[in-house]
């Protein structure tokens, strides 16, 4: 990824120094292992934990030759330790190493986003909670529909981002799986109890049968759950930039000082960051059709998934860790304008009360049908009238409407009060 959308945490682990460190501890787990089954002399795991070490530059440059990553970095691991270094990598095959190190780097970028979605969720909660109370209104098809409060709003992408931090973990869980069990996966030339140890050292489960890979079921899971997680920030993004459009300004991101909109209009505030989340939660999506279609491997293995893995493995883990930071800023800092919202609930003249109208109606005798009918009709009229006049004065002088119900009845229709009865405990079993 880019330096403008990465953060160091995140990057350091997908840098080629963290992945070799990873190869080596497994390697020396590997010969602890196969010190206490006797394959090996004692010594060699203490000569790779005490000389043990690589050269990335010098790595790159064995690879040129041999034309294999796993080789260039077996060579260059021997150079530092010396003799004890032949009976490194005893029994096992490319993959035991690649695979577990590679559900190490998943599940390291994995618990990081897990911290980025806990900094969202509290700025969703703030955010909500201080807002349970302020009016807007509902939309459905970008038209008005009905009123609800901007913390209900919050409310519900707080629980679409808990949903994604207990999806996330789920696929960390089934990630974190390790597997050495040599060419094939028959074990045929190291003892599973090898493949045992070294997933208690790394902080992993052992994988059921792996054939010569980890099942990229595994993966596909881990970055369906990125994706969908994207997605969630995407939806939030896209509501906080109609939220800002200058007909609507409900909402709008923080606009720093010095900060600039446009190069030639100065006036500008434009949406700049949630337009950017649009655009990276579309990157993060699209490395999952390639994690999908690594799951059909042939026979025990071929290496088709390693090309498209190298890239999407830090390619989505950092863009989205980026994106998951980004709205979580947006958030703590957004503007919002409780009076503007206000305004633009009472737009319509009282439209957002034809439900409740339409259902008193019914409840006063007549058939839904012409009840429904009878509020159409009025409320077509305030949509065409050009003077301002409201929907309870054409609903007031409707001879249909005054054979079933009195003014005062009428009157009590026009109320916010029903809309928001349940708010605060929906908000409350929402944020609990």
């Amino acid at each position: 990824m880019i330096p403008r959308y990465s953060r160091q945490e995140m990057v350091d682990i997908w840098a080629a120094e963290n992945k070799f460190r990873i190869w080596l501890d497994i390697e020396i787990h590997i010969c602890e292992a196969q010190e206490k089954l006797g394959v090996i002399p004692k010594g060699v795991a203490k000569a790779l934990k005490d000389r043990g070490n690589f050269d990335v530059a010098r790595i790159d440059e064995i690879e040129k030759d041999v034309k294999h990553d796993v080789i260039a970095f077996l060579t260059s691991v021997a150079e530092h330790v010396g003799e004890e270094s032949r009976y490194v990598h005893q029994g096992v095959t490319s993959s035991d190493i690649i695979d577990t190190a590679f559900a190490v780097q998943m599940k390291q970028s994995g618990e990081i986003m897990l911290k980025d979605l806990d900094r969202l969720l509290a700025a969703l909660k703030k955010r909500s909670l201080e807002h349970k109370d302020t009016l807007c209104i509902g939309r459905s098809h970008g038209i008005h529909a009905e009123p609800t409060t901007f913390g209900l709003k919050l409310s519900g992408h707080y629980a679409a981002f808990q949903r994604n931090k207990d999806r996330l973990k789920r696929a960390i869980e089934n990630i974190s799986v390790c597997a050495i069990s040599g060419a094939v996966g028959t074990y045929s030339t190291i003892d599973p109890s090898v493949q045992a140890h070294v997933a208690k050292k790394m902080g992993l489960s052992a994988e059921t049968i792996s054939t010569q890979v980890i099942p990229r079921d595994r993966h596909a899971e881990f970055f369906a759950a990125l994706a969908i997680t994207a997605s969630s920030i995407e939806n939030l993004a896209i509501e906080i930039r109609h939220l800002q459009r200058s007909e609507v300004r409900e909402a709008e991101e923080f606009f720093a000082k010095g900060q600039k909109g446009s190069s030639a209009m100065p006036h500008k505030r434009n949406p700049v960051l949630t337009e950017n989340l649009t655009g990276l939660a579309r990157v993060v999506r699209s490395h999952v059709i390639p994690a999908l279609e690594n799951v059909a491997l042939w026979h025990e293995r071929d290496i088709s998934h390693s090309s498209v893995e190298r890239m999407i493995g830090p390619d989505a883990c950092i863009t989205l860790d980026f994106a998951l930071n980004r709205l979580a800023s947006v958030i703590e800092n957004l503007l919002i304008y409780p009076k503007t919202m206000k305004a633009n609930l009472e737009k319509l003249g009282g439209l957002v009360f034809s439900q409740r109208v339409l259902l008193a109606l019914t409840q006063a005798g007549v058939s839904r049908e012409d009840a429904y009918l009878i509020v159409q009709r009025n409320a077509m009229k305030v949509w065409e009238c050009d003077a301002k006049t409201d929907f309870y004065s054409f609903l007031s002088k409707d001879k249909d409407v005054k054979a079933v119900m009195d003014v005062k009845k009428l009157k009590s229709i026009f109320d916010y009060a029903p809309y928001t009865k349940h708010i605060s405990t929906l908000i409350k079993k929402t944020l609990k």
